[in-house]
This record gives structure tokens, C-alpha cells and sequence, in this order.
């Protein structure tokens, strides 16, 4: 996601500033921008695109400065715009700012600043920081004292870097629920929002904590609490390179990204719910009442979450919904008019046969909704409206966070369907979906059960997965996870359909995972778990403590939460049986093989 660096120090500052955002690329983002300090004067430059674009506008200004901030954004409010770019100044250029996390009350200090005179200049949360700080510092008191009080106005996750021209010889840097860490160089220290941006620099670092502050000096760093407390810090030296410094400290990217996934669903999440209320600027031009059918459309994992996400809408909304293949929906003439909405997922926004899909759906006539994780992707650009996930870039080529965050978009989108089409809406839901991050982090904890789980497998050439409904959709993803990274043959079945045919393949010693987690379905997965058993089963069953489960032996329960959320959950230890069953195979779990990150050919 967002990318920061920060350096004051003996040397100049642009150079550290722009290798250390080239270094944080991989996060992804849509604009980029620095300011310098020099002569008691901030030089700012910012614009939309990729650094190649900052590189260009650099060149007609003088940056010159042994103090300075940078920024990558991805957009979360406002859009990509030279504009809404960090860094953010204040009206007289004395202060700037960079931030990552989202300013959660934002709206409300941003009227009382109109109110007192003061002017915004983009539609981000992130300028009310540095309006704040005007009005602070110019009331009294040094830069820290206004540092201070702007901390305690604002809610939220935040890492914050500023500097000020009336106190040059610092940088104020603080951290809260969004990382940072302080490096110390031969010239001076440096911060960012990763260690790969410091590492050509120093390898001693520094890590916030949260609700921690640091001053920046050329000379020296100290640390401080919320409460103005001074803090020791020792020196961690990082022994590793920049390969594995983006990998976090994980084995593999794989696992970093699973690992990723609280964070990446409370961004997605982020300034959706408001008041009780959910909040999709992007949709409030589209009718909803004029749609008598509704289709989802998607390739591989994607189409997995399209299968969540039209069984929720069509629950919430009343109206006909189809989850297809892109591939089969383009080639099957389907009958669709101005009367059809059709919502389009691809984590890339470069899938081939998703934006063949998307144009002749266009064609038809059809309202268009792309969700995507890629800001001006070719299918974001070409849908009539475009909803981003903000899982970050994926690495490794299996999808983990890419589909968590779909299923929590779209299932946000069909809950919004429903309050703007006047159906009641299960407050209930909203409270859960807020505390999904939480429950996926705990799940997280219970990765050495579900590495347990994958030593089943290590001789299996063979597994079996069955569900019903949005449980289907689960074993579907988990079927895929396993059969990508571990190559072990994996079907996935709907429970019913067992012994109409599938059944016959079951003996013993055979491996069977299962998912029953919907209260009105359940009973009956659960017998048909049974039938496998009495044939040899060994069956790893994920359901919650609603269901009696006497008959199965290994059994994982789940948080009890609504149903319609019950895949954001399963998703994690289907992921982590796939994972470990891989490393116990010798696979190379990010690159596994045949297979491509972006399918962009048919």
C-alpha cells in the first residue's frame, strides 16, 4: 500500500527519499511526491502515476536539502490526482506532511476547520492532519507541543512524518495501527514505512511502537509515548536482504500475504460504514431498481468470490443471480440487456477473458461494476464503475488477500444494494463484518492445527472437498489453493451430489475436507460427511459449535459469526492447509509451476 520515507542527515535528502520509494514499489500505489527542506523554504513535488513521472517534474526544481519527506499513495479517499498526492502543506508552505492509515473522524475536524476560515485543497483525510497542525502551532508552543494535540484530536491508524520550516533541524515521525520504522545511517536517520527502503542505506533500525512518537535530529533520535514520556529503544540490526526484507521476515511471499489479510480487510473496509450507514460514492449514480437480473463474472479464485458474493446479493436483494466463468459467459450469447447488471472481478484488472466478458456486456447494453485491486487497470478503465479492493500488490502467484478482500467488498456492495433499495439492513452484519480483521487474526494464530491438518496429505495424490451453498464456494477456493500450490489433485463437490457418482472414488485412507457452517444446510453436509466416512473417510471438518459433530474426529469450530461471513473465515485455514501442504512437498509455493499471475490471453 502507501509508501513513506523520511531523511535528515550530513548528505542530501532526494536521493534517500526516491531510492527508498522505488524500494517500497512493490506495495503498490498511484502517485507519488517529496518535499525538501532547504534555507528555511519547502520545495514540493507531487504528481499522479508512477516515479517515473515524479522523476520528470524534479527536474525543473532545485532540491537541494538535507532534510526532506516522500510519499507513495494508494488511494483511498479522493482520487489519483496530482492534487490529493502527498505530501500535504499548509496554506503559508511552513509545514508538510506525509501520512499512511485513514483519519477515521475526518469529516468532522475538517467542518470545524472550514468554520474557522481554513481552505482544503484535496478530498484526502490525510490534509486535515497538516490544517490541524497549522492551528496548533500557530497558537503557541514548539512543533512537538502541536504534534501533540493533533494526536489526540485525530482517530483512526496513522504513520505520520513532518517537518516544519521554523524548526528545520528536525523531523517529527509517529506511528499508530500502520507501520514505521527509524533507521540510523553514517549521515544522519531516516524513517520509512519498510525496512527495504533503509537497507541500502543502514541495516540498525528502530521500531514504533504504537501511540509512539520519535525526533529526528542529524545527530541523535529520541522516543517518546503519547504521554511526552522519553522511551528507550535498542538497536535491531536486520540481518537479512532486500528480498527477504519485502518478505517481512516470512519463509515466502505466500505466507506474508496470508499473513496480510487483517490489514488488507480493514482498508478494504475503510470509510464504508459510516453512522451505521454504508458508503459507495462511486455507485450513487446507478438505479438499482431497474435491474431484473444480476450476473457475476470471473475467472479461477475470482470466480470463487463471484460465487459468494452473488449468493449474498441475491439474498439481500431479491433478484435473480448468476455467478459464471468469464470464459463461458463471453462464447454463451447469454440473454442480457439495459435491464442487467453484471459485476466483474479480477484482482489484476488485466484478466483476458474478464474484459472480453465486460465488453460485450457493454455491448448489450448492460450497467457494468468491475472490482479490482489495481488502480487504472484495463478493466477499471472500461467498467462504468470501478469498486478497488486494497489488498496491495500479490506477490506470490496463488491469491489469498486478493480474494478476502472481493469477498469483503462485494459483500459490502450487496449490503448497500439492499439500504438503497429500502430492505432492512442486519445492523447486526455491519457490527461483525467490523471485527472480521480481528477474528481472521486469531484464526492466523491456529496456523500450527492447520499445518497438523497438511501432514495428512504429505502421501496423498488425492482429496475431496465438500459444501453446500456458500460453503460450496469455500471448498471450491480451497480445492483451487490446494491443487495450484501442492499439486496434489483436489475436486470440490456439493455434498448433495456425492452419491450421484463421486462417492465411488471414496476409500479408506482417503482424505476429505469439509466445510458446514450455514445454520440451515448443515445437518445435511454433516450426513453426507458420514457416508464418506463409513466408506474409509478421514475427514477434517470446518464448522462452528452449532452442529453436532460426534461422528468426525478431527474437527476445527469456527468463530460464531453470520453466516453470509462465514467464507471471509473459512478462506484462512483452507489457505494454510494448502500452504503447509506445499512446503511439505518441496514445492515452490510462490511460483508454482504453469502457472501465471496475471492471465491476460485466453
Amino acid at each position: 500500500m502507501c509508501g513513506i520515507t523520511a531523511y535528515i542527515g550530513k548528505g542530501q535528502a532526494l536521493p534517500f527519499l526516491m531510492q527508498g520509494l522505488e524500494k517500497l514499489e512493490y506495495r503498490g500505489y498511484d502517485s507519488a511526491g517529496v518535499t525538501v527542506l532547504n534555507n528555511n523554504q519547502l520545495t514540493t513535488v507531487k504528481c499522479k502515476g508512477r516515479l517515473k513521472n515524479l522523476e520528470e517534474a524534479l527536474k525543473g526544481h532545485d532540491m537541494t536539502g538535507s532534510v526532506g519527506i516522500g510519499h507513495t499513495r494508494w488511494a483511498t479517499h479522493g482520487i489519483p490526482s496530482n492534487l490529493n498526492s502527498h505530501p500535504h502543506n499548509n496554506a503559508d508552505g511552513t509545514l508538510s506532511i506525509v501520512h499512511n492509515g485513514i483519519i477515521e473522524n475526518y469529516r468532522e475536524l475538517k467542518d470545524i476547520l472550514i468554520d474557522k476560515g481554513y481552505k482544503f485543497q484535496s478530498q484526502t483525510d490525510s490534509e486535515v492532519v497538516v490544517q490541524c497542525l497549522d492551528y496548533f502551532y500557530k497558537r503557541g508552543g514548539d512543533l512537538m507541543d502541536a504534534v501533540h494535540k493533533v494526536l489526540n484530536c485525530i482517530e483512526g491508524s496513522y504513520a505520520l512524518c513532518i517537518i516544519a520550516t521554523k524548526e528545520p533541524d528536525k523531523i517529527i515521525v509517529a506511528k499508530k495501527n500502520s507501520p514505521l520504522v527509524v533507521g540510523k545511517t553514517e549521515e544522519g536517520y531516516v524513517a520509512a514505512s519498510d525496512i527495504p527502503a533503509l537497507l541500502a542505506y543502514t541495516k540498525e533500525v528502530y521500531f514504533l511502537g504504537d501511540d509512539e512518537m520519535a525526533v529526528l535530529t542529524k545527530d541523535d533520535v529520541h522516543f517518546y509515548n503519547r504521554r511526552n514520556e522519553e522511551l528507550h529503544k535498542d538497536i535491531t540490526v536486520i540481518p537479512y536482504t532486500l528480498e527477504s526484507a519485502q518478505k517481512g521476515g516470512y519463509d515466502t511471499f505466500m505466507l506474508k500475504e496470508i499473513h496480510e489479510q487483517p490489514t488488507a480487510i480493514r482498508e478494504t473496509m475503510r470509510g464504508r460504514i459510516f453512522n451505521g450507514r454504508l458508503v459507495f460514492d462511486e455507485l450513487k449514480d446507478v438505479d438499482f431498481t431497474k435491474f431484473n437480473k444480476v450476473y457475476y463474472i470471473g475467472c479461477g479464485t475470482a470466480y470463487h468470490a463471484c460465487l459468494c458474493g452473488a449468493q449474498i446479493f441475491e439474498l439481500e436483494n431479491h433478484v435473480p443471480v448468476f455467478a459464471q466463468y468469464a470464459s463461458e459467459f463471453r462464447y454463451g450469447n447469454p440473454i442480457i440487456d439495459d435491464k442487467t447488471l453484471c459485476v466483474f472481478c479480477s484482482q489484476s484488472g488485466e484478466t483476458a477473458d474478464t474484459l472480453a466478458a465486460l465488453k460485450l456486456a457493454k455491448e448489450k447494453g448492460c450497467t457494468t461494476i468491475s472490482v479490482v485491486n489495481v488502480l487504472g487497470s484495463s478493466i477499471a478503465r472500461a467498467s462504468d464503475v470501478a469498486l478497488y479492493t486494497a489488498a496491495g500488490p500479490e506477490i506470490a502467484v496463488a491469491s489469498t488477500k486478493a480474494y478476502t478482500t472481493q469477498i469483503v467488498l462485494l459483500s459490502l456492495f450487496a449490503t448497500y444494494v439492499a439500504q438503497e433499495l429500502g430492505y432492512p439492513v442486519d445492523e447486526d452484519l455491519l457490527t461483525q463484518m467490523d471485527k472480521i480483521p480481528n477474528y481472521v487474526e486469531a484464526l492466523l494464530k491456529d496456523d500450527p492445527i492447520f499445518e497438523g491438518y497438511a501432514k495428512k496429505l504429505e502421501n496423498q495424490h488425492d482429496c475431496y472437498f465438500i459444501g453446500r451453498r456458500l460453503d460450496y464456494a469455500s471448498v471450491m477456493e480451497g480445492a483451487l489453493k490446494l491443487k495450484e500450490v501442492s499439486y496434489v489433485h483436489a475436486d470440490a463437490y456439493v455434498g448433495g451430489e456425492l452419491k450421484h457418482g463421486a462417492i465411488a472414488l471414496i476409500e479408506e485412507g482417503t482424505v476429505v475436507v469439509a466445510v458446514a457452517t450455514q445454520p440451515d444446510i448443515a445437518a445435511k453436509t454433516i450426513s453426507n460427511i458420514e457416508e464418506t466416512i463409513a466408506r474409509g473417510a478421514d475427514v477434517i471438518l470446518f464448522t462452528t459449535d452449532q452442529f453436532d459433530t460426534s461422528a468426525v474426529k478431527t474437527v476445527y469450530r469456527l468463530p460464531n459469526v453470520n453466516p453470509l461471513l462465514m467464507p471471509l473465515l473459512v478462506a484462512i485455514p483452507m489457505q494454510l492447509l494448502a500452504y503447509h501442504t506445499a512446503v511439505i512437498k518441496g514445492r515452490d509455493v510462490d511460483k508454482p509451476r504453469n502457472l501465471a499471475k496475471s492471465v491476460t490471453v485466453e
